[in-house]
């Protein structure tokens, strides 16, 4: 009886080979886990940008239909019509008769390079030269149809949200 209690009695803890077995388990499951993290923040941006360009545009859309088919000047006011109260001519100013918006609570910002700059083209991206596109720009915005991109973290190129991709 005395020889089972010292037996009992004697083993206090882990061997070392059982420790090193635990320690490799864990570095396997972290060398397959991690990776999967280190792209984690890039793709909740991007989410967060798609949700934002599908708001900003359907906000513009609402704007347009409230102002007799016209779009916000993007090229003077920027963000101004989109982020105040505006009467039927897009006026910010005047002292009365300001009936339609805020549309935007205020300016977005382009959460892949934390600009809020917008650059206004005629022509569609596809068709924009990369030199139109400046540093501190965080949208591209066609006055022409009123459609909205948004820049890399560059601001040299437009983020295609459709895809995922940056061009």
């Amino acid at each position: 009886m005395s020889a089972i209690r010292t037996l009992r009695t004697n083993r206090k803890g882990f061997t070392l080979v059982e420790i090193l077995i635990v320690v490799i388990i864990l570095g396997i499951l972290a060398a397959i886990v991690i990776p999967q993290f280190t792209s984690a923040s890039t793709d909740a941006r991007k989410n967060s940008l798609t949700s934002q360009l599908q708001t900003v545009r359907s906000q513009i859309e609402l704007y347009k239909l409230q102002h007799n088919d016209n779009l916000p000047d993007f090229t003077n006011k920027v963000w101004e019509q989109m982020t105040a109260q505006t009467d039927v001519s897009g006026d910010t100013q005047a002292a009365s008769g300001k009936d339609f918006g805020p549309y935007l609570q205020q300016a977005p910002v382009n959460s892949l390079n934390q600009k809020t700059g917008v650059v206004v083209v005629t022509a569609d991206p596809a068709n924009i030269a990369t030199s139109t596109v400046t540093a501190g720009s965080g949208f591209v915005i066609n006055t022409t149809n009123g459609k909205v991109w948004a820049t890399n973290q560059d601001s040299q190129y437009y983020y295609d949200e459709s895809t995922g991709t940056i061009k």
